[in-house]
């Protein structure tokens, strides 16, 4: 009998941290490597993403994984793939920043992201509308202060949702997971 996987079933919330919270994605071009990593994963028809923020040293993501792919091998290849992106940018433009990320490890010489990257699957619409108020809120918190209000910070899927903000064709409303 087939296992049946809950990322086809319900919205995860997916958090990814840098490695130690370092604010290696505050410079824009790292954040635009993760806009276009989701959005290929999107066209090709690996995931459906909701909603996202990128903080300048983590991101958060709700996002459903489609058939036949599985969470485990997309989060794996999402992180791995942006973490080599970033390895060959800072080897080659940021040599001095590369060094920060030198670890001590059997498998890498540079770690970008922190193991405990997780998605969280998310039982019921009330939470899925909360997981997605804590992402647009998130720039605005009085710890980071990115903009004075959600829809101002330009590195979220708030604008989406509030002002039919088009610049992120790759999200889906989160209110067509319910139809």
């Amino acid at each position: 009998m087939e296992e049946v996987q809950p990322e086809y079933d319900h919205i995860g919330f997916f958090t990814a941290t840098i490695y130690q919270w370092k604010k290696l994605l505050a410079p824009k071009k790292y954040k635009q490597l993760i806009i276009d990593s989701l959005s290929f994963l999107v066209e090709k028809k690996k995931v459906k993403v909701y909603s996202f923020v990128i903080m300048p040293n983590h991101i958060h993501l709700l996002w459903q994984i489609l058939p036949p792919y599985l969470l485990k091998n997309i989060q794996r290849d999402f992180l791995k793939y942006t973490g080599q992106k970033i390895y060959y940018d800072l080897k080659k433009n940021h040599p001095q920043v590369l060094e920060h990320f030198a670890v001590d490890a059997s498998d890498r010489r540079y770690q970008f992201w922190q193991k405990d990257s997780l998605t969280k699957f998310l039982p019921s619409r009330k939470v899925i509308e909360q997981k997605l108020d804590y992402i647009h809120n998130n720039p605005v918190q009085k710890k980071w202060m990115l903009a004075d209000s959600p829809i101002e910070y330009e590195y979220s899927s708030c604008g989406f949702y509030e002002i039919d903000n088009p610049n992120f064709k790759f999200l889906s409303h989160y209110m067509e997971f319910f139809e």
